[in-house]
């Protein structure tokens, strides 16, 4: 009877034990002070660490990567040119706290608007940025709002460009990850996250990049800082090494450049721990399809996103990679038309498929074109 109740109790525990979630393997953290964090690989948006990523945390000076990241997509769609010229409103230059000092009517080009914020941070360029985009400020925080609903952004809500406390201005660790991910995919956002000090008026006055792994942890590249009384120290990076990028995100860390610290040891662990196989890197030329009917005769292709995978270190895990291309198309043909694929396998199991594109756009030839082709065809080969 006792060896049946014993039996009983251990397939109990079992029981309970897989109801519960797993445990992450990098609990050793416990450094980690900032009350919420996340760690994510950037290509597939792996979790790889996390604690209270859900939590509803006020971001800070983190919510211009949204103001950057709609900025970007301006320039994008020809709404804005970076020479264009930027003018100061009353309202834009009453922001305060991190600033470049804007004066009402003082103007600046676009493209200096947009690195005042990337570098220095600046509350009174990312008000003057969205009121050039949108015509007001709270027309531009409608799109910030709209655009993180597009990307998943579930426990988002922005009341203002610039991150300055205001009520009801939220996020989370998990979807400020989401965010970098799509910040990832705009250049212009990483030239300007990625610049150290840049001269302003002329050289008259220097900004400074608030988010020191620039300086302190090699592979860093993006992205912002963020500091309020209220929410205590904050930073959402990005580090590439070896073909390994990885996102972090920290919330409320409480003591001075915790923000920077609690990062690192989350780097540490996740590079330490884990590596990246690229079979094909992002934007990378990988082969030609033939054109018909075109201006040219074939058409070169890239991957549309790196075409490899994350796995464990010292993990027994076979990656290999199948590319497939057309071997024919007419024209037209239009930049960023999917032309093929690479798909990533894992012990054989299919885990991944990236697109491969055509790199420009290819025209259909005139008629007089596609006769003298035929000619040579039929009767010079």
């Amino acid at each position: 009877m006792k060896k049946k109740c014993a039996v009983a109790c251990i397939l109990m525990v079992v029981f309970f034990l897989g109801l519960a979630p797993p445990v992450l393997a990098g609990a050793e953290l416990e450094t980690v002070k900032a009350e919420a964090y996340i760690m994510t690989e950037a290509d597939s948006g792996k979790v790889l660490l996390a604690k209270n990523e859900n939590k509803r945390l006020p971001p800070a000076s983190m919510t211009k990567l949204m103001t950057l990241l709609l900025a970007a997509e301006a320039l994008e769609e020809g709404r804005v040119t970076l020479k264009e010229k930027v003018s100061t409103s009353d309202h834009a230059s009453q922001m305060g706290g991190s600033q470049i000092y804007l004066a009402p009517g003082e103007e600046m080009t676009f493209e200096d608007m947009l690195i005042a914020v990337a570098v220095g941070s600046a509350n009174d360029a990312s008000v003057a940025v969205a009121e050039k985009l949108e015509g007001t400020h709270l027309a531009f925080v409608d799109k910030m709002n709209a655009k993180a609903k597009e990307l998943g952004m579930k426990n988002t809500q922005f009341k203002n460009s610039n991150g300055l406390p205001a009520t009801d201005h939220f996020t989370t660790a998990a979807d400020m990850a989401i965010l970098a991910r799509a910040a990832l995919r705009q250049p212009r956002v990483m030239e300007y996250c990625s610049i150290k000090e840049y001269p302003l008026r002329g050289g008259k006055f220097i900004l400074y990049n608030t988010n020191k792994l620039l300086w302190w942890y090699k592979g860093t590249d993006g992205f912002k800082t963020g500091r309020t009384e209220e929410a205590k120290n904050c930073l959402t990076s990005t580090v590439k090494r070896d073909g390994l990028r990885l996102i972090a995100v920290v919330m409320a860390s409480p003591e001075t450049r915790g923000h920077f610290r609690d990062s690192m040891e989350m780097y540490n662990y996740g590079f330490a721990r884990y590596a990246y196989k690229t079979f094909v890197p992002r934007n990378k030329m990988c082969g030609t399809v033939k054109v018909g009917k075109g201006r040219q005769e074939q058409v070169e292709v890239l991957a549309q996103e790196d075409a490899g995978a994350l796995f464990v270190k010292g993990e027994k895990a076979k990656i290999t990679s199948k590319q497939m291309l057309l071997k024919y198309v007419d024209a037209p043909v239009s930049k960023g038309e999917k032309l093929g694929e690479v798909q990533i396998y894992k012990n054989g199991t299919k885990i991944k498929t990236v697109a491969l594109i055509a790199a420009q756009n290819v025209e259909r030839g005139g008629i007089l074109r596609q006769i003298k082709k035929m000619f040579v065809e039929t009767y010079l080969l």
